[in-house]
């Protein structure tokens, strides 16, 4: 069942929204050569406690982390660890915020160092079809309209859009109706009424979209070892339109 959020609703998770927001700005400073994700798990789960809120994710399923930190062919779900970043890697860090009961998520793939013109394509188009995702969400329109422009774009491109992870309701829960799929044709699935909050999370492959997943039971990958990357917003429609709750556009 989908759930349709108030208008006071909304604007407690664009609070929380824009708390993420700002915690990957913070994290934008802190990627280059030699930092590790760990020290992006410490400052993130600091940076959220110190403004009254907590990582939804921490215990989620038995996940331990503040964070998810993914590193080049990693898709999802990859666990912060010790080892120092690279010149030429990318990496996405991907975090759901609880303020107050109120919720967000949000994922950002940021590369480290210079990195080559294929990786900053892979970025790039990745980005902008979130962008294309989310000019499809209007009232009236249907969930299979953005997943469709959004693989249209991305294969137009030469690249691939994985089918195993897909955008998802939000609020009160993590993990809510209606699925998100960034792939698919247009006019399918539920029509997007106002009072829905869904994410749109578009992950991306340099080769084919198959993935694998890891003995850790968590962290999936790219089947053929290339590059992954991933954009995520948190979206709500309103009467007035809609509001990319983690929005970090000032």
């Amino acid at each position: 069942m989908i759930t349709l959020k108030s208008e006071r609703e909304i604007a407690m998770m664009t609070k929380a929204g824009q708390l993420l927001a700002d915690t990957h700005k913070q994290v934008a400073k802190m990627i280059e050569p030699g930092v590790t994700t760990w020290e992006i798990e410490e400052f993130v789960d600091g940076y959220l406690r110190k403004h009254g809120a907590i990582s939804e994710q921490i215990g989620y399923n038995g996940y331990k982390y503040a964070i998810c930190a993914s590193i080049n062919d990693e898709v999802c779900h990859g666990f912060p660890r010790k080892t120092p970043l690279k010149e030429g890697d990318i990496v996405t860090i991907d975090t759901v915020v609880n303020l107050n009961g109120y919720l967000a998520d949000s994922a950002w793939s940021y590369p480290v160092g210079e990195v080559s013109n294929l990786t900053q394509k892979l970025l790039e188009v990745t980005k902008e079809s979130l962008y294309k995702g989310i000019d499809q969400v209007k009232v009236g329109n249907r969930i299979g309209d953005i997943g469709h422009a959004i693989q249209t774009y991305v294969e137009a491109q030469g690249f691939s859009v994985v089918r195993d992870f897909i955008g998802h309701g939000i609020g009160p829960t993590m993990h809510e109706e209606p699925k998100v799929p960034h792939f698919g044709l247009p006019g399918k699935g539920p029509r997007i009424k106002e009072g829905m909050v869904f994410t749109i999370e578009p992950m991306v492959n340099i080769g084919d979209y198959h993935t694998k997943m890891d003995n850790n039971g968590w962290t999936a990958r790219t089947m053929d070892g290339s590059l992954s990357a991933q954009y995520e917003h948190t979206i709500a429609v309103t009467k007035a339109g809609i509001i990319i709750t983690t929005s970090q556009e000032d």
